[in-house]
């Protein structure tokens, strides 16, 4: 087996390994990125106990799927793999019927059309503003974690999603004032 040399090959040897069907390096790549790629689920779906059991199927699927892999330099790996994460847990919400909170948001409370101030969120901690994303019902926050973290555009939303583009805007807007009135509560409550 090849054995990585220095830190930049690191990756690319790794791959080279996992293409060969390494068990080590199997085992490399979940303790490397399994804490990343979990928080990643998180942020879709909140349930412990569901999150790793998306994480189990996705690196199944990782491992037996690796030789449709192409490397395309360095982060390419990780990024590969953040895919097939957010698709299971987008698959996960869809075969248990979270999502349709996607479609029929005006069923969920928050109807106000003015736009929250945008909240400093320079002095919260990271895992408390991730705590404040999960709590978004389950379409908002569906939408706003594939808007702002996946770097989707509405259209592509509206597409993995099966639903309007308009909906898709629609729900983020919602979702970014939801938060932005939770940030300003916390902020409030801690440092007012």
């Amino acid at each position: 087996m090849a054995y990585c040399e220095t830190e930049t090959e690191t990756e690319k040897c790794l791959v080279f390994r996992l293409k060969q069907g390494d068990p080590e390096a199997m085992k490399l790549v979940y303790e490397q990125h399994s804490e990343y790629l979990c928080a990643v689920c998180s942020r879709y779906v909140t349930c412990d106990d569901y999150i790793h059991d998306i994480l189990h199927d996705s690196f199944v699927k990782i491992f037996t799927n690796f030789n449709k892999f192409e490397y395309r330099g360095q982060g390419s790996l990780r990024a590969w793999m953040v895919r097939i994460v957010v698709n299971e847990s987008l698959k996960f919400l869809k075969k248990n019927g979270k999502q349709e909170t996607v479609q029929y948001s005006w069923d969920l409370p928050d109807t106000n059309n003015e736009e929250e101030e945008t909240p400093d969120i320079a002095e919260i901690p990271e895992e408390i503003l991730e705590g404040l994303i999960r709590k978004l019902p389950d379409g908002y926050r569906t939408v706003f974690n594939l808007f702002v973290f996946g770097g989707k555009s509405h259209k592509e939303i509206a597409d993995l999603l099966g639903i309007k583009e308009n909906s898709s805007a629609s729900q983020f807007f919602r979702a970014k004032n939801m938060l932005a009135k939770m940030i300003n509560d916390y902020t409030s409550a801690h440092h007012g």
